[in-house]
């Protein structure tokens, strides 16, 4: 398999833990793909936390496919993710038979986070870090599973976009890059999956409006990254576990994000 001395980051949504059978075939590609290459977890939950706010009655909006997050809400969104969402994964990787540990930026004081946007709220960006206890759970053969929660340098605690945290640890780590969706990939006004993308296409796709809301913020993390590390990002559908072992050795499946020139 192609650059397996490389870490692997994964990206994967709250969508995902909906459904307890694609998890655990979710965690079981991955206890193969970790017989070769070490392998991170990013995680959101964005799915789990509306459902939350909603049932407590409390209204979620977004800007610019962004969760704005008052102080308020962050009570929930953090038992929402780092809790419930990171224990849910946790269990299914024990169902495989695999050995992971279910972490928050926050943990281990060395992925610093800040604010974004004044206007989103409680909502940061990892802004420097090291990964050191990403790395010494790798070196020690574990599964990280990291959820989006992080932590400036008071203390406070943060809803960091899923995206943007697994962006940064992929460059900290000089790893891969896939990003996990409940599409096959971006696509373009026909519903069909664009194999290649670019900048200069994402930018004309954006001002067409056939790529909107969350999708800019993947597209951009992720044509960010590429150039950033110099290398492809895959944008894959998580229903299809096996794809990302396909995309690590062809790259012919999903949507590759080509770093610019």
């Amino acid at each position: 398999m192609a650059n397996s001395n490389k870490t692997l980051v994964i990206k994967v949504g709250g969508a995902l833990l909906e459904s307890a059978d694609s998890l655990i075939a979710f965690f079981s590609e991955l206890k193969k793909i970790r017989e070769h290459q070490k392998v991170v977890v990013v995680h959101g939950g964005g799915a789990l936390v509306q459902k939350l706010l909603t049932d407590l009655g409390l209204t979620s909006e977004k800007k610019d496919g962004l969760r704005i997050t008052p102080t308020e809400h962050m009570p929930y969104v953090v038992g929402g993710l780092a809790g419930t969402a990171n224990k849910q994964m946790l269990s299914s990787v024990l169902a495989v038979g695999d050995k992971a540990v279910g972490i928050s930026l926050a943990d281990g004081a060395d992925l610093q986070c800040g604010v974004s946007d004044p206007d989103l709220g409680r909502v940061g960006q990892v802004e420097s870090g090291s990964a050191g206890l990403i790395k010494t759970l790798l070196d020690s053969g574990y599964l990280p599973l990291v959820s989006s929660i992080g932590a400036d340098s008071q203390g406070n605690l943060l809803n960091v976009n899923a995206d943007q945290a697994a962006e940064a640890i992929a460059k900290i780590l000089q790893g891969q890059l896939i990003l996990l969706s409940d599409v096959d990939g971006i696509l373009d006004g026909d519903k069909k999956v664009i194999p290649s993308m670019t900048k200069n296409l994402a930018e004309k796709l954006i001002a067409d409006k056939i790529i909107t809301d969350g999708m800019i913020v993947k597209v951009y993390t992720a044509l960010d990254t590429a150039t950033a590390l110099n290398a492809p990002i895959g944008i894959l559908n998580w229903r299809n576990p096996n794809l990302i072992s396909q995309w690590l050795d062809s790259q012919s499946c999903g949507t590759t994000v080509q770093p610019s020139e």
